[in-house]
């Protein structure tokens, strides 16, 4: 059983002891956290907005959140089955003084979270998310008496209201989306998306939708990170029947990836890079994605005149760098597409909008669009991790074996060679290693990233 606190927020599997895994007695512990800590920042506004996934803990964990911000006297609005960019677009709207997401993301059925979000629907700080944890150990909670308790209300109206936002954005061109009466497939992982995608595809005017895995009942059809090798049914129902695009997103729609006409993948690398090519068309800016992504943006963003910048792993991380270096686009290569137009957060519904205009105005095909661009291959793979392993350790390994390179430290270790790198750093979300490699070639990837395993494995053994 697994419990992670860390930037993403608190993240673990159901069942087991509580301290070891998302127990019921967690759920509480960090939820009264959380609340003490928004109460002691912002006393004089007691809302806090929280909505979910589809995944099967997350009604149970959804009551265990809402009454222990109830019991802290704190007003809670319950956004149902929700997406994580609709919670934050609601945050700021609402006036809140904060949000939760309940949602593991991409990770498999076991698992569920508490993604914690500021005033303005972003996630909160590393700062922020250590006075917190303090918060938690030393269970510095002050429950309101009975006369105090907080309210409780449900909103279902926020999925559409985001969609009209999305709608109402400048560089969304709903007629000449409906123009091209494109067909379209949605695989959905059985979760909040199979509600929202069609919903706004609906709105777009598509109105040839085929659903896949969209009935929200939480049992995954598949692994949810949407990776080639767990997109076999929907690359299958492509190839048997003519489809113009194919959509998938992870189960609370912060990621997004695409299938071709032709049943190949887009690339979930190449879905930034296709809307931020689209968004700068439109006027020239500078662009920020995570150590671990494509530089097939930097070459898309320097191509039309901006400047790209690259940051820790991590949305927050991301985000912050888009402030500071005023980027027009952002996000992170797994599919994440932040367009500050609308909110600092990755959103698959505003991604499939851009795109949608995007690919409509291009006059291409799916397929043609992608070779459009810079021919770069990510390998991407990880190490899991047991408790003996020093992670530190290895990774100095790692740069004193290559010091001769050029080494970016900022967040694990990133080597760069000629025409290729690799990424080495821990995880946020899952204990294990996450290895990144590009070349210009899927064979000089994958042989990179296996060179670095290997490397890796050598010294943990020697260790």
């Amino acid at each position: 059983m697994t419990l992670i606190k860390s930037i993403s927020g608190i993240r673990g599997t159901i069942g087991g002891k509580a301290g070891d895994a998302l127990t019921p007695l967690d759920v509480v512990k960090f939820t009264a956290a959380y609340g003490t800590w928004l109460k002691r920042k912002n006393p004089s506004n007691p809302t806090i907005i929280i909505g979910r996934d589809a995944r099967l803990s997350g009604e149970m964990v959804s009551r265990l959140v809402a009454s222990a911000l109830q019991g802290l006297g704190l007003h809670v609005l319950d956004l149902g089955l929700s997406t994580t960019p609709t919670v934050e677009v609601a945050v700021p709207a609402e006036n809140a003084a904060g949000g939760i997401i309940l949602t593991a993301s991409h990770n498999p059925i076991q698992w569920n979270a508490l993604k914690l979000l500021n005033e303005q629907g972003e996630f909160i700080s590393a700062a922020d998310g250590e006075a917190l944890l303090a918060i938690a150990e030393a269970e510095d909670f002050d429950f309101a008496e009975v006369k105090k308790l907080g309210t409780y209300s449900q909103d279902n109206t926020w999925l559409q209201k985001h969609i009209e936002m999305i709608l109402a954005l400048p560089l969304v061109d709903k007629e000449a989306i409906a123009a091209k009466n494109f067909k379209v497939i949605i695989d959905a992982v059985n979760s909040t998306g199979g509600i929202a995608v069609p919903m706004l595809l609906e709105a777009l005017g598509v109105t040839q939708i085929t659903k896949l895995h969209c009935e929200p009942t939480g049992n995954f059809a598949h692994n949810p990170e949407p990776l080639p090798e767990n997109l076999t049914d929907i690359i299958k129902a492509i190839e048997k029947t003519k489809y113009d695009v194919g959509i998938v997103v992870d189960p609370d729609v912060d990621r997004l990836c695409f299938i071709s006409e032709d049943a190949s993948p887009f690339g979930e690398e190449y879905t930034l890079v296709a809307v931020a090519d689209y968004i700068l068309q439109n006027g020239a800016g500078n662009t920020v994605s995570n150590l671990s992504s494509t530089r097939a943006l930097r070459d898309v963003t320097e191509k039309h005149g901006g400047k790209y910048y690259a940051s820790a792993v991590g949305e927050v991380n991301v985000v912050t760098l888009m402030k500071s270096a005023h980027a027009v686009i952002g996000g992170e290569g797994n599919g994440g597409v932040i367009y500050p137009a609308l909110h600092y957060g990755r959103d698959a519904l505003v991604g499939i909008a851009l795109f949608l205009t995007h690919l409509a105005k291009s006059g291409k095909k799916m397929s043609v669009l992608r070779k459009s661009y810079p021919e770069y291959y990510i390998s991407k793979n990880k190490i899991e991790l047991t408790p003996d392993i020093n992670v530190d350790e290895v990774l100095e390994g790692i740069k004193k074996k290559y010091a001769k390179n050029p080494i970016n430290a900022s967040d694990g270790v990133r080597i760069d060679f000629d025409k290729e790198w690799v990424h080495l750093r821990k995880s946020n979300t899952e204990p294990i290693i996450r290895i990144y490699s590009e070349s210009d070639s899927v064979t000089k990837a994958e042989n990179l990233a296996k060179k670095l395993i290997s490397d890796i494995k050598e010294i943990i053994a020697n260790g």
